[in-house]
């Protein structure tokens, strides 16, 4: 399991000792949560950002082991794990894959999946003039989406097939580091049933895990492909075109932002929501993180910030117990914020 191998030990890389390994587990499933959301950001992981939400923590933790038994990594105490030689050897010899890109893609790539093979399911019957067949997506809204792309797309039915397959081609042609049967095996069309992702996996020999990693990657390099060329990949561009990024914020923290924009403190909203002020706190670290015209300087003046960074950048760490013995005047919310805002770049 290389490719999923090797996105595990590079976010270890990243992360440097500084959280257990179950938060890589809670970034591979897109955890909406705050701890999250701010190591994705914190640690430059964004790319890995739910990219394998069906992973079990049973599963996870048999890799971990996996992991360990061939000596890639060592436990560092406090489920904390960090690379050994050869871990740094297979990693450097096993290259990420290039065209992941779970925090911009994961809210939509299954919607994305549903509208492409049922699209070209439907453009496959239409050249043949098959109206009798079973739809290969059960999703009510990607049936109600393609009937109301049909009748935008001004091309003739029986041409659609040829303009659909040759934009296809030109996204796979400008690509040798991507292998369209991942997905083409998948595929439904005319008296031909596509794949699942088991049964493509074992047709291509490749183990189960790198296989999902694999199609994901696909996946998000035709969304990068589409999005790029829309103007001249017309017919695809429309399986795109609607499809935006959900709100970066969890749920809570709307409500948070909303009571600050009212002009309510941390501590008048954590008594009106009847919360704890640290979980308030973690709102207000989502707002450094995901908020571009949020500014910390209210709660941080500007010389503490830049003694802050000044010692993260100096330490090569993102440890607040660590900052905050050498920066003692900081709170741990303080140094949160800072981190958050100006951390990762």
């Amino acid at each position: 399991m290389a490719q999923l191998a090797s996105i595990i030990l590079y976010c270890l890389t990243q992360l440097n000792g500084e959280r257990t390994i179950y938060s890589i587990f809670h970034l591979l499933n897109g955890k909406k949560s705050s701890q999250t959301i701010q190591d994705a950001h914190l640690f430059s992981l964004k790319n890995f950002f739910g990219v394998y939400e069906p992973l079990s923590r049973e599963s996870f933790e048999e890799i971990i082991q996996w992991m360990q038994e061939s000596e890639w990594i060592c436990n560092g105490g406090e489920q904390r794990f960090l690379l050994t030689p050869a871990g740094k050897s297979f990693l450097g010899n096993h290259p990420l894959p290039e065209f992941l890109n779970g925090w911009d893609y994961h809210p939509f790539t299954t919607q994305f999946w549903e509208r492409l093979s049922l699209f070209i399911q439907v453009t496959s019957n239409l050249v043949f003039q098959e109206s009798r067949y079973i739809p290969i997506q059960k999703n009510k809204h990607v049936h109600q989406w393609l009937k109301s792309v049909l009748k935008e797309i001004k091309v003739p039915r029986k041409e659609m097939g040829a303009i659909v397959y040759s934009e296809l081609v030109e996204c796979f042609n400008d690509a040798n580091e991507i292998d369209p049967s991942l997905l083409v095996f998948r595929l439904t069309g005319f008296q031909q049933i596509g794949l699942t992702a088991s049964q493509t996996a074992k047709r291509l020999q490749l183990e189960y895990h790198d296989y999902h990693i694999g199609f994901l990657n696909t996946l998000h390099y035709l969304i990068r492909k589409i999005s790029d060329n829309a103007t001249r990949l017309t017919v695809l561009a429309m399986l795109i075109h609607d499809l935006k990024q959900e709100n970066e914020l969890t749920l809570s923290s709307r409500k948070t932002q909303k009571l600050l924009n009212q002009g309510f403190s941390p501590e008048m909203i954590a008594t009106y929501r009847q919360l704890k002020l640290s979980t308030i706190e973690d709102h207000f670290v989502e707002f450094a993180l995901n908020v571009d015209d949020f500014s910390i300087d209210t709660y941080v003046d500007s010389e503490l910030q830049t003694k802050i960074l000044e010692i993260s950048n100096h330490s090569a760490t993102k440890k607040l117990k660590l900052i905050r013995e050498k920066v003692p005047a900081a709170t741990y919310f303080q140094i949160r914020l800072v981190l958050a805002k100006y951390g990762d770049r």
